[in-house]
């Protein structure tokens, strides 16, 4: 795993400690992802207020959990992208999704972490897949 980036340090600081421990995972995934498709070097940053990650040839990958939505947590994808589309064609209503921008979780259900990281690798890998039908999943 990567080191966080004080920024991004900060703000996972501010979350809800039972919310800590679910962000990170997805950071974990990311991390994952990456090793697993040789990816290089995470690009850690806030983009939006929000955790960003970004591999070259890739699009990024946010994480959030927003007071709000005090039962849920969230990974962002491109929304001009077809991630969102190719992931509805993929895993059906495996995943809650957020119009074309999200995949919505929930604190209190377990997460397909296999599937989600798979849905990370095709965002991370984005610009390199996006010509070919279902992102080459």
């Amino acid at each position: 795993m990567f080191a966080m980036e004080p920024s991004v340090k900060a703000k996972f600081n501010s979350y809800p400690e039972e919310i800590k421990p679910l962000l990170n995972l997805v950071r974990e995934l990311i991390s994952l992802a990456a090793i697993e498709y040789e990816l290089g070097t995470i690009e850690e940053t806030l983009k939006w207020g929000e955790p960003s990650y970004l591999t070259k040839g890739g699009s990024a990958v946010r994480v959030d959990w927003k007071p709000k939505f005090p039962n849920h947590y969230f990974v962002f994808f491109h929304c001009q992208t077809r991630l969102i589309e190719t992931f509805r064609e993929i895993y059906g209503n495996l995943f809650t999704y957020e119009g074309k921008r999200a995949i919505v979780l929930t604190i209190s259900e377990e997460v397909p972490l296999q599937e989600l990281k798979h849905c990370i690798s095709l965002s991370l890998r984005y610009h390199k897949l996006k010509h070919l039908p279902l992102l080459g999943a």
